[in-house]
């Protein structure tokens, strides 16, 4: 049990900053703030259940899908550690961002509300293509004997089942979390998670380098 504990930790710090709810929240809250508060919270449970498929479905099937195609894990993560960073510097460097919040809320009416919660309220808003690049590299990297993969697996689910789970409360709750904290202590954390996502792709970055790097002098022999 101390490796899944250890094992969810380590996706759970992983994905968390990427899907960053508390980010997405005002997003979230602002495409739907003329709905009611239990129509929020309904469309907020089906986008957490969305987060959660797809994440699951990444690091099961993600690995199996690249070799199909025929692409190696340390490209994949050469990849998906460039545009965690990417993504992270630009969060950092980027202003709050209203009037296109607007704009797109002016495209969302009350018939919409449960057509839109895959796209775009789960997929890119919530889980985007960093953190499907994680989920697939984290589920490439796990063990694949039989008790390794079902340990592997479990804390994927619980690690997985986390996120939604702060997925459903920061979206559902987005009204109460923004007057409890406060325009400035939202902004304070996207700020954080900005910077640890920064790290975060470069940690992905350089294991997928390193690995390129080793392989190197066997090609040369």
């Amino acid at each position: 049990m101390l490796e899944v504990a250890k094992s969810t930790l380590l996706i759970l710090s992983a994905l968390f900053p990427i899907v960053n709810p508390l980010g997405g929240s005002p997003v979230f809250l602002a495409l739907t703030q003329d709905y009611p508060a239990s129509a929020r919270r309904l469309l907020a449970r089906k986008v957490a259940i969305n987060s959660f498929i797809l994440l699951i479905a990444s690091f099961l099937i993600g690995s199996h899908i690249l070799d199909f195609f025929g692409i190696s894990i340390p490209v994949v993560q050469v990849g998906g550690g460039l545009i965690v960073i990417s993504n992270g510097w630009d969060m950092l460097k980027r202003k709050e961002d209203h009037d296109r919040n607007g704009e797109v809320q002016r495209k969302v009416n009350l018939q919409d509300i449960f057509r839109n919660a895959f796209y775009p309220l789960t997929l890119p808003l919530t889980v985007g293509p960093g953190s499907i690049s994680v989920a697939i590299t984290l589920g490439a990297n796990e063990p694949h004997h039989l008790g390794g993969n079902l340990l592997a697996i479990l804390a994927a689910v619980i690690g997985s089942l986390l996120v939604a789970v702060s997925i459903y409360v920061c979206y559902g709750f987005a009204d109460r979390l923004a007057a409890l904290i406060g325009e400035n202590g939202m902004s304070i954390i996207l700020r954080l998670s900005s910077f640890l996502l920064v790290c975060i792709g470069v940690q992905i970055l350089w294991n997928g380098a390193k690995t390129l790097l080793h392989s190197l002098p066997a090609i040369a022999g």
